[in-house]
């Protein structure tokens, strides 16, 4: 692998509007950050993990669960997320920015492995497996890109969407960048899926799931998350 610094980067907060709090809510034995860290951590291809979070009084919880995890946080705006994105991984000297939110607790670390390897041997822009949809919404979403782009997007962009969803100008404007997208294996397109938590109907299925499937210091597969679920139906929320 290349010697480029490889940083994680989490965003989390406590304001979620539809449910407050949930990145500290329980999942068997740990919480929903929590799970996310361990599954990074067993990632070959990333050499630092930080959460980025917001100054809010709120989100000193969330600093003392990375304290208590021996994980560095970052605090910065609560509004302007590319900045506190951009200012996280300046800070970290980051050369390639892995983007995972916290809302999602089922993450496949050789994927992310995958994905890193694609960017660094592709020199892409940005590599990510939520641009053509085909994993489950929440399965590793993951967005990688280079610090060289991140600060370009927080020194041009301005708009109050580029601001709140950090990569959202990529996203917008794919011509103008280098772009990777991930997708499945044939046959396990499972884009329908929803296994983000955003409410209390979806902490209550994931906490059903985790409590099926879920053993302290596992690592999560695609393929068998997706045999578990197919033989499971009564386990999937759709999306709408």
């Amino acid at each position: 692998m290349s010697k480029l610094n490889v940083v994680a980067i989490i965003q989390a907060r406590m304001g979620s509007t539809r449910l407050p709090g949930k990145v500290l809510m329980k999942l068997e034995d740990k919480t929903i950050l929590e799970h996310i860290v361990h599954s990074i951590k067993l990632s070959k291809n990333i050499n630092e993990i930080i959460i980025a979070t917001s100054t809010l009084e709120e989100d000193d919880q969330i600093v003392a669960k990375a304290k208590k995890n021996n994980i560095k946080c970052f605090r910065g705006s609560s509004e302007n997320v590319l900045e506190r994105f951009y200012k996280c991984a300046k800070y970290s000297k980051a050369d390639l920015i892995v983007r995972i939110t916290a809302d999602n607790p089922i993450i496949e670390p050789s994927l992310i492995d995958m994905m890193i390897k694609e960017s660094i041997n592709g020199k892409f822009d940005y590599v990510s497996n939520v641009l053509d949809r085909s994993f489950p919404v929440g399965f590793t979403s993951c967005e990688i890109f280079t610090f060289d782009v991140l600060s370009k997007l927080y020194h041009e962009q301005k708009d109050p969407l580029s601001l709140e969803h950090v990569t959202y100008h990529i996203r917008q404007n794919q011509k103008y960048f280098k772009i990777k997208s991930v997708i499945t294996p044939n046959g396990l397109d499972r884009s329908k899926w929803q296994l983000t938590i955003d409410n209390k109907e979806d902490l209550a299925i994931m906490r059903k799931i985790f409590s099926e499937i879920y053993v302290p210091g596992m690592t999560f597969e695609y393929k068998k998350l997706v045999d578990f679920l197919d033989k499971n139906p009564e386990l999937i929320k759709s999306n709408p």
